[in-house]
């Protein structure tokens, strides 16, 4: 284990005194170098399928920060762009999508088509082979959940109503989107394993507003098959369930999933997810974005927290979302300065 990457050997169960960190949205508007290199490319779905640009902001925060992880640059919508939904983003309002609105329009979306994807695995092969030795590589999709929400609505919504709605009055034909989804999904998933990533996310970043029978039909349940698939045809390779406003469900989640870590959002108390999971479920977490935002003392307060609470038992740091466009570089060299302190 001792020849392990750090992020990888906490998966497996290894307990470190000063945890391996990446950051949720490491590769983003934050750094300066990535403003220049996205002002470059003519809309946000081209620079994902640029594979030189790709693979250039993944390693940017490599080279800045060395953290323990990169994560794959794409997006989690490139999956119904390759199934001949029409995928764009537009400026300032985010991605926009042809809305699925019945059964019919379920049944039209074409089979997942992974040769579109061929510049992702391209941007895989161009990083693995720049990153540090020491640096895992991580791979990721959305969950069948979350991106059928965007299938659905078209956009991004405060309440997933939408697709909300659609499963409960379409229930057939949306088991269907999420069978299809939860097939693409592991498909993808293997296919960067394959290309070159050493562990994979699945990110459901809407489970927390589903109520409980809907959060086991669409959430758990999903991520439960893409889980058992990726253990049965890549063994080995760690997976981390990141899903979010899981609260209750943690538990219960960390029992059946399969998964290799947990993420964890801002909301959950890390004492509380330490004390009702197992001791060798390694749990990755939990800072809020906006104490990073903030900085200064208030920052090294929930840090040291973080720290204390997960102390002994296999823990990933990071945020429990996506780093904050606007958060300043000196609190990022900051907050890592603080957790990688010698103890």
């Amino acid at each position: 284990m001792s020849n392990e990457k750090r992020l990888i050997s906490a998966l497996r169960g290894a307990a470190h005194q000063i945890p391996p960190m990446w950051l949720m949205r490491q590769a983003g508007r934050y750094l300066p170098e990535y403003r220049e290199l996205r002002a470059k490319a003519k809309s946000f779905l081209d620079f994902c399928y640029t594979p030189a640009m790709a693979a250039e902001v993944t390693l940017q925060p490599i080279r800045r920060f060395h953290f323990d992880a990169a994560i794959l640059f794409s997006d989690i919508l490139v999956i119904p762009d390759a199934m001949g939904q029409r995928v764009s983003f537009e400026s300032g309002e985010g991605p926009r999508l042809d809305p699925i609105e019945t059964s019919e329009a379920v049944d039209r979306l074409g089979a997942f088509d992974a040769e579109k994807l061929s510049p992702v695995f391209e941007t895989i092969d161009r990083v693995k082979s720049a990153l540090p030795p020491d640096v895992a590589f991580i791979g990721f999709c959305g969950a069948p959940w979350t991106v059928a929400s965007y299938m659905i609505a078209g956009k991004g919504t405060p309440d997933q109503a939408p697709a909300r709605l659609f499963a409960f009055k379409r229930r057939a034909a949306f088991q269907k989107l999420v069978d299809r989804l939860v097939e693409a999904s592991a498909d993808y998933l293997m296919r960067q394993i394959d290309a070159g990533v050493e562990a994979v996310q699945i990110f459901d970043s809407w489970a927390g507003i589903l109520p409980a029978n809907e959060f086991e039909a669409w959430s758990a349940k999903p991520i439960e098959r893409i889980v058992a698939t990726l253990k049965e045809k890549r063994p080995g390779v760690p997976v981390i369930a990141f899903v979010r406003g899981a609260d209750a469900h943690l538990p219960g989640l960390t029992r059946r999933l399969g998964a290799d870590g947990y993420g964890l959002d801002t909301a959950l108390d890390p004492k509380w997810a330490v004390a009702e999971t197992a001791p060798s479920v390694c749990l990755q977490g939990n800072l809020d974005p906006l104490a990073l935002l903030a900085g200064g003392e208030a920052l090294d307060r929930e840090v040291d927290a973080i720290l204390a609470a997960f102390a002994g038992r296999p823990h990933i740091f990071n945020l429990g979302h996506g780093i904050l466009p606007q958060t300043p570089i000196e609190h990022v060299e900051r907050l890592i300065s603080r957790v990688r302190a010698e103890k």
